[in-house]
């Protein structure tokens, strides 16, 4: 089994049960609206409603959705101007993340004219930030070099800030005189410091004020307060072992700590009239809102259904709009009334006369599995009226690893459980969302630490009798693509089968080829570079236990992908081909995933013919 796989026509012989997984997939979706900050009828949103995810525009006070852009490997980041006047969306090639940001009119350009450059002056790079006012643009860029900073007014780009170390654009104040900036010039980009500087035409770029908490701490931007001449600056701290929330006075130099009461961990945005912080908790994979108001320290619940929410904003009149699903349950866009009414904002394409939801799926119930480290905690899922005993069992690997997996809608799990396997998501050590020394832990020792909390999550599944020890499959993209390469080579006993979507295979070659950020990254992580230690990155790449592979693999990866470059997985592939392994390999035309959904069903089908290919073979 040495080839490159092939896409099945169908997956399931029952007509209903094969429409039902496809319209996971091709449901219309549409991500948060972001709105125009002084014109808020003007919003931008992401839907695949056109078969690729791209940028839409819609008009509140008219009702009309006009799609900007239509480019084959879609577009997902952009942005609207304050004034509501242009749309700016990050133009890069082939899904390779490097580009530029260019700008349109809200209303539309005519077709034989392309956008035009947003920043002129500025260099392409990498996305480093991005944050505009009315007259002064923030525009961070990052390359091989490293990372720079530019503020624009009037069409003239400047330079504020240039460094050999990771950093980014982390917000303008409204008033636009002072630009805060997220650095690692302390050599540790997993725990970054703030720098505010200037933006004033007499000095840009001068250092106003400076905070980093020391090794280990990081800080993170929310955003200026939302009025003008207010210096107040919303941050995460970890300064008590978990992400919670701080008030910056940068002017004065002072700080007032916001201390929750609640579990887990939080982020902020601030209410329009800066008096009040709209509050996003996170607790055993569950996310709750909060109302809290600053001068008396009143924590209010809003009231939202249990599940995810992976996005939420205020608008100018205090409604709280925000992204929902849960696993049962697709997404959708709600927003919540001051008076406590809930309403669908926007039907799941954007346009609320077209389409329909996606079919639900089944809910997913919490396994607490104590270690010597620490409780893991571990997300399951079983198929719909499945057997009593044990069952083919897939474990879900998360990416990131500065992630985390959530009781949120998933059309890859519902496909695993149609098709008859029980699904098993793990929030090992590195995840987020408990606690800082949790997430920390991996450092020094990355993707051995994390599988050995898979290894008691799979011991826990199999003693159990939830999962067939003979059935167990290890799955992931990205890290967790990582993940189940390094799973099969050093658990082979584990494994009757893997999947493993733009991984990490190589360590010493991705380290080489991939985008300069995420090298600042893996410096944090390991405590160095390849050349500085070259045995501990041998230890944690999958290159180096391929000999010990047993179970047939299926490897996926995009040609322009610059996050887990193709040439070290096509160094893992020459491996495992040298030694005889059993291996499937699939390639297509993007970088890291792909927007286009009929891609998106391809690689979902390819998935699980492998696996039952490979089960019914053992």
């Amino acid at each position: 089994m040495s080839a490159a796989a092939t896409v099945p026509d169908n997956l399931f012989d029952d007509p209903d049960a094969e429409a039902r997984w496809r319209a996971r997939f091709t449901a219309p979706r549409v991500s948060l609206p972001d709105w125009a900050r002084d014109a808020p009828d003007r919003c931008l949103y992401t839907s695949n409603a056109s078969g690729t995810w791209e940028v839409y525009a819609w008009d509140r006070s008219t009702g009309t959705h006009r799609q900007v852009t239509d480019r084959p490997h879609g577009t997902h980041s952009a942005t609207v101007t304050p004034d509501g006047q242009h749309v700016w969306w990050f133009e890069d090639t082939d899904g390779d993340e490097f580009g530029s940001w260019v700008a349109e009119p809200f209303a539309g350009r005519p077709a034989d004219e392309p956008p035009q450059p947003a920043v002129p002056g500025t260099a392409p790079g990498y996305p480093a930030g991005l944050d505009l006012g009315l007259r002064t643009a923030a525009v961070g860029a990052a390359t091989d070099e490293g990372t720079t900073v530019w503020i624009s007014r009037d069409g003239t780009a400047q330079v504020v800030y240039r460094s050999e170390h990771d950093a980014g654009v982390g917000a303008l104040s409204r008033d636009e005189r002072l630009l805060a900036i997220v650095h690692s010039e302390h050599g540790d980009s997993r725990h970054p410091a703030i720098r505010v500087l200037s933006t004033g035409a007499d000095a840009p770029g001068e250092v106003i004020a400076e905070k980093w908490d020391g090794p280990g701490k990081g800080l993170e931007v929310l955003g200026f307060a939302p009025l003008a001449g207010d210096p107040r600056l919303l941050l995460t701290h970890e300064r008590r072992g978990r992400q919670e929330l701080l008030i910056w006075d940068v002017t004065a130099n002072t700080e007032t700590e916001i201390a929750l009461d609640l579990p887990g961990e939080v982020a902020a945005d601030w209410y329009p009239d800066g008096a009040a912080l709209l509050v996003v908790h996170e607790h055993a994979a569950r996310s709750t809102l909060h109302r809290y108001q600053l001068a008396t320290g009143e924590l209010t619940a809003l009231d939202v259904p249990a599940g995810t929410i992976s996005g939420a904003a205020v608008r100018p009149d205090g409604t709280v709009e925000y992204a929902w699903s849960c696993a049962a349950a697709p997404p959708t866009i709600q927003a919540l009334d001051a008076d406590g009414t809930h309403r669908a904002l926007l039907a799941p394409h954007g346009d609320p006369t077209q389409g329909l939801p996606a079919p639900g799926s089944q809910p997913l119930t919490d396994q607490f599995v104590p270690t010597p480290y620490g409780t893991v905690h571990a997300l399951v899922a079983r198929p719909a009226d499945a057997p009593a005993g044990p069952l083919l069992t897939v474990f879900a690997l998360h990416g990131g690893p500065h992630a985390a997996d959530e009781d949120r809608f998933s059309a890859s799990r519902a496909l695993w459980l149609d098709a008859g396997f029980a699904v098993v998501h793990v929030n090992y050590r590195g995840s987020t969302g408990y606690g800082s020394t949790w997430r920390d832990a991996i450092e020094g020792r990355p993707g051995l630490t994390e599988l050995a909390d898979v290894a008691a999550v799979h011991e826990w599944a199999v003693s159990s009798g939830f999962a067939d020890p003979q059935g167990c499959v290890v799955e992931g993209w990205s890290w967790g693509g990582y993940l189940a390469l390094l799973a099969l080579g050093t658990q082979p006993q584990r494994w009757a089968a893997g999947v493993a979507g733009i991984p990490v295979a190589d360590y010493a070659a991705a380290y080489a080829d991939e985008m300069e950020p995420l090298r600042a990254f893996d410096r944090a992580l390991f405590g160095g570079s390849p050349e500085e230690l070259p045995d501990l990155y041998r230890e944690s790449s999958p290159i180096s236990y391929a000999t010990d592979l047993r179970a047939p693999v299926l490897l996926l990866a995009g040609d322009n992908d610059p996050r887990c470059p193709i040439r070290q997985i096509d160094n893992y592939l020459i491996r495992l081909a040298e030694l005889g392994k059993p291996y499937r390999s699939y390639r297509y035309d993007a970088g890291h995933g792909s927007l286009v959904v009929a891609e998106n069903l391809r690689q979902a089908a390819v998935e699980v013919a492998f696996v039952r290919e490979v089960l019914r073979e053992s």
